[in-house]
């Protein structure tokens, strides 16, 4: 718990500047007046946050997050260029809204009752389950009578302030504290660390969290599921309402929303309470001793170190003399052939191992057809990492076969795990592959580098005039940037 702490409190210190920059530029960034529909505008104006789950700046230096995919498909489908405006305090963006400030809120937002009767709803994108959370070393509470007495906080204005007082009709001594200009994400962090004792959160917040916090915990579950959508001003422009409804149901029939929410989500929850424990304690311990070795391999591949180190973690813990019963071997499990080609002496030897694997995947990723977009080129490199590009190629062909996107990382790891079945691989080129382990290899490197950007900081090369270390490989996808106004610092 104390190393947890530690870590909590350093990932705090280096958000404090940001946070403080993000808060300035939300604040001056609403309109004085309502403002006039898109078609006349031009411009979709949006109330968003500045959260891992909405809308935020990625160690590349990318725009990213589900709702800021979402919005600019929607713009691009109205011909409409985009301003994105963050609001700092989660309570304001209902009643800035509600005032037409902004054409729509994309903010993660539950379809309440009480805020039907403010602003109007679009269909849902996501369905998700309050959750009380709580520091798993401590004792669970089992129901709301549990929770007097404890020191709770939750976000002001948000959907979880509604839940406690239905909860105090029943409970009237519940009691908790609203907080503003903080995340969810933030405030589970505190659990953590020991500084508050619960709170509420959605189910897909909490399962990100525990990657990070594994000690954090679910006590119990409250009401029913609920939705989440994007909000309209209840006297806002009818006609973006119907666009919209036309859009998101454009989206879920042909697999657009189905490969987004997986591409923020498909993967938090494959790691267990075990998997992460380790994985926290070795960055402290093991990764110190081949931490410039990553960071010289993101020179020479133009590879963020980071992703470099993930795939090493899970290809052998960082054990420099690992050895499978297939005969790869070291710290990047190569095999003695890959080895031969890239000229390595010595695969034990981390010095030869890691840029040698680092190159590797490069290959890879360059062998790939140019079509294939960020990020899932990269979750498809891995896949070949773990498989082979022939048996890629295979479970590429298999997708198609089955009206599905080759090209998409979501859609292939569906054909993967076929290439293990004999009714389907006796007619492919490569024959039998174990896809499915390809699938759960590239599914943990996806969580252990999350994890690695919320701890480890970025490499700047000591070089000036070599930009690969300056400017490692993006996994974000290049819609149009917002307005720079409207634009939030990394998280």
């Amino acid at each position: 718990m104390d190393k947890l702490a530690e870590q909590g409190q350093n990932f705090a210190m280096r958000l404090i500047i940001p946070l403080i920059f993000t808060l300035g530029l939300g604040s001056c960034g609403l309109p004085d007046r309502p403002l006039p529909p898109v078609q006349e505008s031009h411009e979709l104006v949006v109330l968003t946050r500045n959260s891992p789950t909405t809308y935020y700046e990625d160690a590349q230096g990318n725009y990213a997050g589900l709702e800021y995919d979402l919005v600019n498909l929607f713009a691009k489908e109205l011909g409409v260029s985009v301003k994105f405006i963050v609001v700092p305090e989660f309570n304001k963006i209902i009643p800035s809204l509600a005032r037409r400030q902004a054409h729509l809120a994309a903010a993660g937002l539950t379809a309440t009752p009480e805020r039907k009767k403010i602003v109007r709803f679009g269909p849902t994108y996501q369905t998700v389950q309050q959750q009380v959370v709580y520091n798993g070393l401590s004792l669970k509470p089992a129901a709301f009578q549990d929770l007097l007495g404890k020191r709770i906080e939750v976000i002001a204005g948000s959907s979880y302030v509604e839940r406690l007082h239905q909860a105090r009709k029943q409970f009237p001594k519940l009691a908790w504290r609203e907080v503003t200009a903080m995340e969810t994400d933030e405030l589970l962090e505190k659990i953590a660390i020991g500084e508050v004792d619960c709170s509420i959160a959605d189910s897909h917040l909490v399962a990100m969290a525990q990657n990070f916090f594994p000690d954090l915990g679910v006590a119990f579950s409250i009401g029913e599921p609920e939705h989440l959508a994007w909000a309209f001003p209840k006297n806002g422009d009818p006609y973006l309402v119907t666009k919209a409804l036309a859009f998101f149901e454009r989206i879920e029939k042909d697999g657009t929303l189905r490969r987004l929410l997986d591409r923020y989500y498909g993967h938090i929850e494959r790691l267990n309470h075990i998997d992460v424990v380790s994985f926290l304690d070795k960055l402290g311990t093991v990764l110190p001793t081949y931490r410039k070795l990553f960071q010289d391999a993101q020179e020479n591949s133009e590879i963020d170190w980071r992703l470099i180190a993930a795939l090493g973690y899970q290809e052998s813990h960082w054990n420099p003399f690992a050895t499978s019963p297939t005969g790869v071997r070291g710290l990047m499990m190569l095999t003695a052939d890959t080895a031969d080609q890239l000229g390595v002496g010595d695969r034990l030897d981390p010095k030869e191992s890691i840029p040698a694997g680092a190159g590797y995947f490069l290959t890879l990723k360059e062998s790939l057809p140019e079509r294939i977009t960020e990020p899932d080129r990269t979750w498809i490199a891995l896949a070949a990492y773990n498989t082979g590009l022939g048996h890629i190629e295979d479970a590429r062909v298999l997708a198609q076969k089955h009206k599905l996107n080759p090209d998409s990382w979501t859609d292939l790891k569906k054909a993967l795990p076929l290439l293990s079945k004999a009714a389907y691989h006796a007619e492919l080129k490569h024959g039998y592959a174990r896809g499915g382990e390809a699938v759960i290899f590239v599914e943990n490197i996806r969580t252990y580098y999350d994890i690695m950007l919320k701890f480890e900081k970025p490499y700047k090369s000591p070089y000036p005039d070599l930009s690969a270390a300056e400017e490692p490989v993006s996994l974000a996808a290049s819609p149009a940037r917002p307005d720079k106004a409207a634009r939030p610092m990394a998280r």
